[in-house]
Order: structure tokens, then sequence, then C-alpha cells
């Protein structure tokens, strides 16, 4: 498989990541009780079947993240095939997602990312959703629509961290808007760079959980690449 960043100097991937940051540190956190909510969507469709088993394993860096803050709430939702889009329960320990992510096999299809972002709008509706996470590389929509929903969620305080697979340019310019529009953030990301995804799940969970503050403690404990870009953020 081809890296779609071959040839990308490690100062631009640096800036990206700390762009992720600062735009994650300036989101507004809603007020509220109890464990963090955060939606986690995942596109399942057959070109995303490299990298399922990544997903899979990196997912409980979330809840240890997160564990001193009161803890996470996690629902997935992921679509594949023929209009197939569904969402788990919500769980809040890190075998139970595995138990569920591990459960779905990719199959082709089109993307359908409005779903998600309807329901992500429903679900809030019902009880207040910190963040919605969404991992794809396609857009295959109406992004005027898509548009709609996300600024629709931006107004509900449900900022969208979208992390782009690959350098579709359709894709990448849609999930930018949506992004902007949820006062959320975007960040592409390949399979070489699987560590670093690890990490800013963890840091989006942790912020859903507790905010900018938590997130800032939270890289301060630990000696990595999270640490030095938190502390890029406060100059």
């Amino acid at each position: 498989m081809s890296d779609p960043n071959r040839g990308v100097p490690a100062e631009r991937r640096s800036a990206e990541v700390s762009e992720f940051l600062d735009k994650l540190r300036r989101t507004p956190v809603q007020p509220g009780g109890g464990r963090g909510r955060l939606v986690f969507a995942l596109d399942a469709t057959a070109s995303r079947e490299p990298t399922w088993d990544h997903a899979c394993r990196i997912q409980g860096e979330m809840f240890e993240a997160t564990a001193g803050l009161g803890g996470l709430e996690i629902q997935l939702v992921f679509y594949r095939g023929f209009a197939e889009c569904k969402a788990s329960r919500w769980v809040t320990t890190a075998a139970e997602l595995h138990r569920i992510m591990s459960g779905v096999h990719c199959v082709g299809g089109e993307t359908q990312i409005e779903r998600v972002l309807a329901h992500a709008i429903r679900e809030t509706g019902r009880r207040h959703v910190n963040a919605l996470v969404f991992v794809g590389d396609a857009m295959e929509e109406n992004v005027d629509r898509l548009c709609r929903l996300a600024g629709e969620l931006g107004l509900l305080g449900v900022p969208i961290f979208l992390f782009h697979e690959g350098r579709d340019p359709t894709a990448a310019a849609a999930f930018k808007q949506m992004a902007k529009l949820s006062r959320g953030a975007y960040l592409a990301f390949d399979l070489a760079s699987a560590a670093r995804l690890k990490e800013l799940l963890a840091a989006v969970a942790v912020y859903a959980a507790g905010g900018y503050r938590a997130l800032t403690a939270y890289g301060e404990d630990k000696g990595n690449e999270v640490r030095a870009l938190t502390r890029q953020l406060k100059g």
C-alpha cells in the first residue's frame, strides 16, 4: 500500500498536528457533569479494510486517557455496504468497544456521512454529546447538505473532529468545511502515523471528558508528541 504522505516534510506533518490541537484548544466545551460522551464514527466501506484492524487496536487509549476525569461513554457508529448505517449501545470500557468493533467487517459501498451527522444530532437531543469523531477516506455525497448538518452540530455544541485517511482532495475539502462549521478540527493521517492517531484520539477523548485544562494536564503527563505539542500551544 503506497504512503500518501511520502515526500511530505516532517515539519509540515508536525505543523498539521499543531494546527489540529490549536483548533482543539479553541473549541468551546459545553458544561455538564458525569462522563464525557463521544460518538466514534467510522467509514467501514471496502477501501478502509486495510486500516480497520488498526482502529480496533488503538481505541482503548481513549478510555485509559479519561479514567481520572470521571470516564468516557462512547457510541460506535459505522456505515458500509448498501444503505447500512448502524449505531451501537453506549459503552464505558475499551473491552466492550473492542468486542463490538471486532464483529464488524468492511463491505463495499458508498459513503453515508449525512446519516452519521443526522444521528449525532438526534443523539445529542436526547442527552448532550461532547464531541463527534469521524474517521474516513472518502466523501461521495452532497457537500452542501453535509455542511448544513455540520453547522447545526456546531450550534448544538458538538464539534466534529475529522481524521482523514489518505489525500483525496474532494474529501479533504468537504471535511475541512465540516470541521470549521462545527467548530471542530481536521487532520490527515496514514498507516505510517497510526501511533500519532492513537495519541490524538486520546487527546480528543480527554477534551470531551474534561475540556482544554484536562487536555493540557494530560499532555504534561505524557512523554510523547502530545506533551510537546501541548507545550507549543501554551506559547
